[in-house]
């Protein structure tokens, strides 16, 4: 957020190309362009008073006529990334520049054979916000396809949500609604305690403390411009056309506030490093904000998974442009406000963990880290820092495990299984969770193993999305939108799976129909699902994927009955009654099929992290100071 703040500040401040910086100070200096390098002697005279503001990019009024209208096309081209001063001499192939301002020696003979231009363009572009902006071809396609994206949101937002007129509990818009009643009306100690103001039964917060914060935060918008929507016990099941529009628009904001400038920031990172053809970023930016899973639970079903998305979203980006401290911050930010946040830990903590034992002072990384870990939580949970009963609270609330080993049908091994071992029957509470902790480690242990031997950027996403899986397929109360947490990689990745990504998405989708079906959002489910498909299939869209042409026979009739069975399942989902003594049989089978993609995802996606880490130097450099 300080970033994309300080683009927009940089924009206004830096005026057009012609103007003198007002506090610029000039002193002689030399500078030599030899083979590629660049050597200043005083450093100082390109900058602002401040000593950060690098101006060299916009110096301008510095103008060497003898050199603008040279006959050597190349020779020109090259000297206009150079701030060339009024008053500049030839003098045998050399351009000098004389007097108390900084002083340029250039022999043109072999600045021909050089690299100085690309030196210079790459650290003027990556030093000026502006130039990013304006330059790249960023911000025209992030801008529309995120007006595309805010409309589709408000179209949603206009269907019913969950529990829409089912008391007495409702559903998850009334528990959203609900904790901002109780974070507006009681003090931030009783947030999470049973008493007789705050029925814990009902809808009690079981989110970290910044969600709760959120929803203290959400809930003063509410109380200022509909106070009866969140009046304290005469607020329960308030349903009026105005509150639901109030909250509608709080997930809204949230998205446009801190989902969609972290996306820019990824985005942003991804153009830099990248080194071929960015002719695919709209379509890039489309798969991620456009996405018909996020969409439809959070303006739809409705939920805020948006903003601890978005905060993983910017840990990632801190991560890819080497801001590791930040992405600490970040995701630790993420796991304060929504615990399912840690389907990402072991990424996070195995990439973070091999960096610093890459680096020489290794103690003093991983104490940096944690540093900024505590300090983050500290803040956090600073109301209930003063007892430990306090704290246990809050966790007690954190870690629900009466609910049971998972909810509804869920598409992971667990409630797969159970159709042939009755694991709630058959086995205590306790002895469950022990399995689970112990399927979800072992699965996800290869990949954080090869994180600490070989961190590198790109290995790293894929470990976001084993790990990830991993939690939704092995973990203790997993729900059918968990599957929103393992998506996000998967759609960030895009680019280079594309049809991984599109796969594990309609899947995804196709996990979710009968909970989005019970909310009666049919018609925007298939609404996203057409888009999604015509977005991903757009002319020039998507990058090429030249191996599809070698795809066997065999494979591309296993894909098409795939996605007929696909087509069926919801046909018949919609038109056919189950049998009495199984209710939920096509439930149960719309669960096998998901279950079965979702492995074959995991199984591709570990095999390609570990077919990335064996590569000649991924990962392998040495210690770093």
């Amino acid at each position: 957020m300080v970033q994309l703040l300080s683009v927009v500040l940089l924009y206004l401040q830096i005026g057009r190309r012609g103007q003198t910086h007002p506090k610029m100070k000039l002193s002689s200096t030399v500078m030599k362009i030899d083979e590629g390098e660049i050597i200043e002697e005083h450093v100082s005279a390109l900058k602002g008073d401040d000593g950060n503001k690098d101006l060299t990019g916009d110096v301008t009024g510095w103008d060497c006529k003898a050199e603008q209208r040279t006959r050597e096309e190349s020779e020109r081209l090259r000297l206009q990334e150079l701030p060339v001063l009024t008053g500049a001499t030839r003098i045998n192939n050399t351009c000098f520049i004389p007097g108390p301002l900084p002083s340029i020696v250039v022999d043109s003979n072999e600045m021909k054979k050089s690299r100085v231009t690309k030196a210079v363009k790459v650290e003027v572009n990556n030093k000026n916000a502006r130039w990013w902006l304006t330059n790249t071809g960023i911000s025209a396609p992030f801008f529309c396809v995120s007006l595309f994206a805010i409309l589709v949101r408000m179209g949603v937002s206009l269907h019913p949500y969950s529990g829409a007129g089912d008391p007495p509990k409702y559903g998850d818009f009334e528990a959203q609604r609900h904790w901002m009643e109780i974070t507006t009306n009681l003090p931030v100690n009783e947030w999470y305690q049973n008493t007789t103001k705050n029925d814990l039964s009902y809808w009690g917060l079981d989110y970290p403390p910044l969600t709760a914060y959120q929803s203290y935060v959400h809930g003063l918008v509410l109380k200022f411009f509909h106070p009866e929507s969140v009046l304290l016990y005469t607020s329960r099941g308030h349903e009026s056309y105005f509150g639901k529009l109030l909250m509608r628009w709080t997930v809204l904001t949230s998205d446009i506030l801190i989902f969609f400038p972290a996306i820019l920031w990824l985005i942003v990172v991804f153009a830099d490093q990248s080194k071929g053809d960015k002719r695919n970023i709209a379509w890039h930016v489309a798969m991620i904000v456009v996405n018909p899973c996020l969409i439809l639970i959070d303006h739809g079903h409705f939920q805020y998974n948006c903003i601890s998305l978005g905060l993983t979203v910017g840990a990632v980006a801190a991560v890819l442009s080497d801001k590791d401290l930040v992405s600490s911050f970040l995701f630790s930010l993420a796991l304060n406000h929504k615990q399912m946040s840690a389907y990402y830990a072991p990424a996070f903590f195995s990439y973070l963990l091999g960096k610093c034992l890459k680096r020489r002072n290794t103690l003093l990384e991983v104490s940096k880290l944690g540093m900024i870990v505590i300090g983050t939580f500290a803040l956090v949970w600073w109301p209930y820092l003063h007892s430990r009963v306090a704290v246990l609270e809050v966790l007690s609330r954190l870690a629900p495990f009466e609910r049971g080993l998972y909810e509804d049908y869920v598409a992971n091994f667990w409630c797969t299984t159970s159709v042939l071992i009755k694991w709630k029957r058959l086995f205590t509470t306790q002895s469950l969770k022990l399995f689970c902790l112990f399927m979800t480690v072992c699965s996800c242990l290869p990949s954080m193993i090869l994180q600490i031997r070989a961190p590198s950027t790109r290995t790293f996403l894929y470990g976001l999305l084993n790990s990830s899986l991993s939690f939704y397929l092995f973990s203790f109360q997993v729900h059918e939108k968990s599957i929103l947490l393992p998506l996000l990689p998967a759609s960030i990745l895009a680019m280079e799976e594309p049809f991984v990504f599109q796969w594990f998405t309609q899947f995804a989708l196709l996990s979710m129909f009968p909970l989005l079906c019970r909310d009666k959002l049919l018609l925007p489910y298939i609404a996203l699902y057409g888009i999604f498909i015509l977005i991903y299939y757009a002319p020039n869209g998507k990058p090429d994927t030249p191996k599809a042409r070698f795809w066997s026979r065999m494979t591309l009739f296993f894909v098409g009955f795939l996605l007929f069975l696909s087509f069926v399942l919801h046909i018949v989902y919609l038109t056919i009654n189950p049998p009495k003594k199984y209710p939920f049989l096509f439930e149960a089978i719309i669960m096998l099929l998901c279950f079965s993609q979702f492995v074959f995802v995991a199984v591709y996606t570990n095999w390609k992290q570990w077919f990335l880490s064996m590569k000649p130097g991924i990962g392998r450099e040495k210690k770093q100071v």
